[in-house]
């Protein structure tokens, strides 16, 4: 039995993933056998944020009829097809980071922060549903981009393989594409001062001076950084207001506080919490990967 557990926390590099076999991979989903199954708004997973977003569970060898080949396992609950329970123990995703293999320890400070962000998930109420008015009139962007989450949330090839930096960009590669990465210029660091330049390179043109207005060609799009940890893009759309997507997770048009995201400067953005700059996107003049 080989199970492959992706730790779902990053939005633009890729997450850490580590492959369990044989005794320890049983032992596991022996700690995830669904207990009580869960009702209403906590049948459906918590929505999707930056920062952690559970442990994806994949069954590659000898895999377990009672469980699906792929599930999610976050906040002391197991969601896959037909399946939303309790798990057996709440406790296996701190019991998970304490214990990580060698791939994620390659990161100093990785099971650390891990802990403290399953902590945070599972301290976070989930956000009552926004009443539709009053909404603030925002000046539409006619070059921008439409805000069409249904054609990158497809559950499958553009989802999964496509991050934040593909979707502000309105650019799908399905490589998870990296700043500078297509130039030969790839950022070194997760900072400002290193992924700012990494873009530019890939032909995007930096607006500092923006101040979350609409340019008259092409769309805005704003670049934050989790320091040492990742990076995060945002991008403004036709309606004039901003959404994003984390990682391989859906696009979202709501920060982490479950609000509509007006100027991504305001706006929840968990662990991202410096904002570096605006940018511009030309339509046609880039090239990422």
């Amino acid at each position: 039995m080989t199970l492959r557990i992706t730790i779902d926390v990053f939005s633009g590099r890729p997450n850490p993933v580590i492959e369990v076999h044989g005794k320890r991979a049983r032992e596991i989903l022996e700690r995830l056998q669904p207990a009580k199954q869960l009702r209403g708004r906590a049948a459906a997973p918590p929505e999707f944020r930056l920062g952690y977003r559970g442990l994806v569970i994949e069954q590659t060898a000898a895999p377990s009829r009672a469980f699906p080949r792929m599930f999610r396992v976050v906040a002391g609950a197991i969601y896959g097809p037909e399946l939303a329970h309790a798990v057996a123990d709440p406790d296996f995703e701190e019991f998970f980071a304490k214990g990580l293999g060698s791939k994620a320890r390659e990161v100093r400070g990785f099971p650390r922060l891990l802990q403290r962000e399953i902590g945070r998930v599972k301290r976070f109420e989930r956000p009552l549903k926004l009443p539709p008015f009053p909404r603030p009139i925002i000046r539409s962007c006619r070059c921008a981009p439409l805000y069409e989450p249904a054609w990158w949330n497809d559950g499958g090839q553009k989802q999964w393989n496509n991050n934040c930096y593909n979707y502000a960009t309105n650019y799908r590669t399905d490589t998870f594409a990296q700043p500078g990465r297509a130039a030969g210029a790839m950022y070194t660091a997760l900072t400002c001062a290193s992924v700012r330049p990494a873009a530019v390179a890939d032909a995007l043109i930096a607006s500092p001076g923006a101040n979350n207005k609409c340019p008259k060609e092409g769309h805005l799009v704003a670049l934050v950084i989790w320091p040492g940890w990742d990076f995060h893009w945002y991008r403004k759309g036709r309606n004039g207001r901003w959404s994003h997507k984390p990682g391989s997770t859906p696009v979202t048009n709501l920060d982490n506080s479950g609000h509509l995201i007006t100027d991504p400067r305001t706006a929840d953005r968990g662990g991202y919490t410096n904002f570096c700059t605006f940018m511009t996107v030309m339509h046609g003049h880039i090239k990422i990967n």
